[in-house]
């Protein structure tokens, strides 16, 4: 199964196991909120667990464009009543797994709204242990 396919899985069944498993060593995320690139498959692996568990079942994709090297995915979720249009933009390294993910998201309400919850989750897992491991 290709590293896209097991993202969607991921995504589908809301299940953050593995996702290590699917970042480069040296992946970058970047963030809607955040001006730095996080650096790192700890750091991403936990921003995307994070994610997880602040979208809920009404997260899904509405279109996609992929190539060898890259997906753009746009997505679509309702948290708090609030409808959250973005796209994740993934890169693939040579041997298929992903170095860098980057989040936009629209509108500014959305983003405020997600920024709060997403703080406090990353919070919560910098305590757990193992984020994103299998």
């Amino acid at each position: 199964m290709n590293t896209l396919q097991r993202w969607h899985d991921m995504v589908l069944n809301q299940n953050h196991e593995g996702v290590s498993d699917i970042l480069t060593e040296d992946c970058v995320f970047l963030s809607p909120v955040v001006h730095t690139p996080q650096r790192g498959r700890k750091i991403t692996a936990l921003y995307l667990t994070g994610a997880m568990n602040v979208f809920n079942e009404t997260f899904h994709y509405t279109k996609e464009v992929v190539t060898k090297e890259h997906a753009v995915l746009e997505f679509e979720c309702t948290v708090d009543d609030i409808l959250i249009n973005g796209v994740d933009i993934i890169s693939f390294a040579e041997d298929g797994l992903i170095c860098e993910f980057r989040v936009m998201v629209r509108p500014l309400q959305a983003m405020q709204m997600l920024h709060g919850k997403m703080a406090a989750m990353l919070e919560q897992l910098k305590s757990a242990p193992a984020v994103g491991a299998s």
